[in-house]
């Protein structure tokens, strides 16, 4: 068994920061990637940014040069800081954590409420 569990939601100001957490624990010792979505209302869900166990960053175009995602290898975690927040970054988003073996398994947490006001 596989938890993923957010934290670091919160209200914000445009303009403003947030930090979300990301920790994932149980039988998988190592992910090949961790990585955040967010889901706003009445749209998909898209990838906000992705990263290797190497190192190998991925962004969508929308948080580019706001966003910066981070992660510890040793326990597991993935951190998203969010700067220059704008309204249309409200969404909830969620933790992402992916490993193949002979098939790709996937892990995801419960989401966490970002709200950017304006």
């Amino acid at each position: 068994q596989v938890q993923v569990v957010e934290s670091g939601g919160g209200l914000v100001q445009a303009g403003g920061s947030l930090r979300l957490s990301c920790a994932a624990s149980g039988s998988i010792l190592s992910f090949n990637v961790m990585g955040w979505y967010r889901q706003a209302p009445g749209k998909q869900r898209e990838l906000v940014a992705d990263i290797t166990s190497g190192g190998i960053r991925n962004y969508a175009d929308s948080v580019k040069g706001r966003f910066t995602i981070s992660r510890d290898n040793a326990k597991n975690t993935v951190y998203l800081q969010m700067n220059s927040l704008k309204p249309e970054d409200t969404a909830v988003y969620y933790c992402n954590a992916r490993v193949r073996f002979a098939s790709l398994y996937e892990y995801w947490g419960q989401g966490t409420q970002v709200t950017v006001s304006s």
